[in-house]
């Protein structure tokens, strides 16, 4: 069955930018956990069953969900591509606001599952939203997004004058 990509209305509002959200440090989460065990180990408490436990490392960070994006600049235009699997067009949103443009989605997903001596039964739920800057010479009356396959792409048409060749100055000696 072949899916055709489904045309996203893009929203305009005057609301205030996102404050950025806190980044995940992988590396320095290591650290962190490896110089714990080591602080648990020297202090014999490893054998502990009622050792402390920090569960604030173990959640994700905000942010980690979010999804990959590809950003390119080609010569008439800026390309947004979003992976979003398991996604539908009505869960997804593109907003300009403030010269930024906003990717946001929800997904809500529920399994059933039945069968002799067991059953199951997981959600999952999540949302997202991720903000980008808009580049200067974009024309965002002509910002267009389409869905197809779980893939999200955004065109940011450039205006006539930023698809204009860069001119180079001759610096004069003085």
């Amino acid at each position: 069955m072949v899916e055709t990509a489904t045309k996203l209305p893009i929203k305009t509002d005057n609301m205030k930018a996102p404050v950025a959200q806190a980044s995940w440090h992988p590396f320095e989460d290591l650290r962190h956990e490896v110089d714990r065990l080591f602080e648990d180990f020297g202090r014999g408490n490893w054998m502990s069953p009622f050792r402390t436990i920090n569960l604030e490392s173990m959640l994700p960070r905000q942010g980690w969900n979010a999804p990959a994006v590809d950003i390119v600049e080609k010569d008439k235009l800026y390309e947004i591509t979003a992976e979003l699997p398991g996604l539908d067009a009505k869960s997804v949103e593109v907003t300009l606001r403030n010269g930024n443009i906003v990717l946001k989605g929800e997904k809500h997903e529920e399994k059933e599952e039945k069968s002799k001596g067991y059953y199951v039964k997981e959600r999952q739920y999540g949302s997202f939203e991720r903000s980008f800057a808009l580049p200067d010479g974009v024309d965002a009356s002509k910002v267009e997004a389409t869905f197809k396959n779980g893939i999200l792409s955004v065109t940011l048409p450039k205006t006539a004058e930023a698809q204009k060749p860069e001119k180079k100055v001759e610096i004069k000696a003085a």
